[in-house]
């Protein structure tokens, strides 16, 4: 019997409690983290297959572009993590800074429809 994956979801700034039904249809069991902070020390402890987290742009910041360059490299350390990234399309260009930087596999659009988020996770997970 195969263990059931893992996703980590980061819902630190957008309202995204409602996906946990997409991604649990999917399969995976579901660690929610509310702070980046958080999630990464809980990715010392533990192997998500997919991580799904909120990108944010912080212009405030001296050193960062947004919440996610913390996770993000963590998450390098860990190719065989998947990282699906959730941002206002206001954030475009911020985000792809920060795509320069960092391994994103699959960057979607808010709101996230459903069967985007379902082949993201999909695609990226496979």
């Amino acid at each position: 019997m195969t263990a059931q994956p893992t996703l980590l979801a980061v819902v630190e700034f957008l309202a995204h409690n409602r996906l946990r039904a997409v991604y649990e249809a999917l399969g995976f069991r579901v660690q929610s983290e509310f702070a980046v902070r958080k999630a990464i020390s809980w990715l010392r402890k533990n192997r998500p297959k997919v991580v799904v987290a909120d990108f944010y742009f912080q212009p405030d910041f001296r050193d960062r572009v947004s919440n996610l360059e913390s996770l993000l490299a963590t998450l390098q350390a860990m190719p065989e993590v998947k990282i699906v990234v959730l941002y206002d399309p206001a954030h475009q260009v911020a985000l792809n800074k920060v795509k320069q930087r960092f391994r994103i596999d699959a960057a979607l659009p808010v709101p996230v429809q459903d069967e985007a988020l379902r082949q993201a996770i999909k695609s990226a997970s496979a």
